[in-house]
């Protein structure tokens, strides 16, 4: 029987893990669209809770062309707004928030988007993983982004064992190399979108199955799941590139 992967840190090759997916994902699905712009990308991560990404992407790219700051966002009418983020979940309420932290940005803080989670997480709708990923892909500064993606899929390689995205965020803190911590959210996520479903995995054309340990991965019916994992003792890159 394999050593349990959460025995400690390094006895799961998650920086190897990493690096791999970071080669087949290079990109983050939200880069694209908000340029990497805090102000962007807070109000597209608001937009996108409970909603899809490719329903909520071209929506912001439409609210962004006619605002892409709190000044001008606070010009237009809550009307315009729910007309421009129309259909993403919950939409009204969205265009309100939108609308109040626009506001708070400018009266409290010159426009400008604060660069910290505690800060962050005192706006209306924002969250530890909206906070997190504005800090990590808007500021650019260390931070764990975690969703249903990163949490399903690190508990699903066997990395750790947690019951949640808040459990799974502290414990990436504690366990991730904080060098590995601006890519954990990018590449979980694109490929829990692209290949590691909630339900039925693509296994067989996962980059990294060789070092997964399928936990919680039912094969479908009269079928069986291939790819045994490796022993989980190979080495860890030495170094990743900043």
């Amino acid at each position: 029987m394999s050593p349990s992967p959460t025995s400690s840190a390094e006895a799961y090759p998650i920086g190897t893990v990493l690096e791999i997916l970071a080669e087949t994902y290079p990109t983050h699905p939200m880069s694209e669209i908000t340029g990497c712009d805090p102000y962007k990308v807070l109000i597209a991560c608001l937009m996108s809770l409970r909603t899809r990404d490719d329903t909520t992407f071209p929506l912001a790219e439409k609210l962004f062309k006619v605002a892409d700051t709190p000044e001008k966002m606070v010009r237009l009418s809550l009307e315009d707004v729910q007309r421009y983020i129309y259909p993403v979940g919950f939409y009204k309420t969205k265009a309100v928030t939108i609308l109040e932290i626009s506001r708070r940005l400018i009266d409290e803080f010159g426009g400008q988007v604060p660069d910290d989670i505690e800060t962050l997480t005192t706006f209306k709708g924002v969250g530890r993983k909206t906070a997190n990923l504005v800090v990590g892909l808007g500021f650019d500064k260390p931070a764990v982004c975690v969703d249903v993606h990163v949490h399903r899929i690190c508990n699903r390689l066997g990395y750790i064992e947690t019951k949640d995205p808040e459990e799974t965020e502290w414990a990436l803190r504690d366990k991730l190399d904080v060098k590995y911590w601006p890519i954990v959210n990018k590449v979980l996520v694109r490929h829990g979108q692209e290949c590691c479903k909630p339900i039925g995995p693509r296994c067989l054309e996962c980059p990294v199955q060789a070092y997964c340990q399928k936990i919680g991965v039912k094969p479908a019916a009269g079928k069986k799941l291939k790819g045994k994992a490796k022993t989980i003792t190979a080495k860890q890159p030495a170094t990743m590139a900043d």
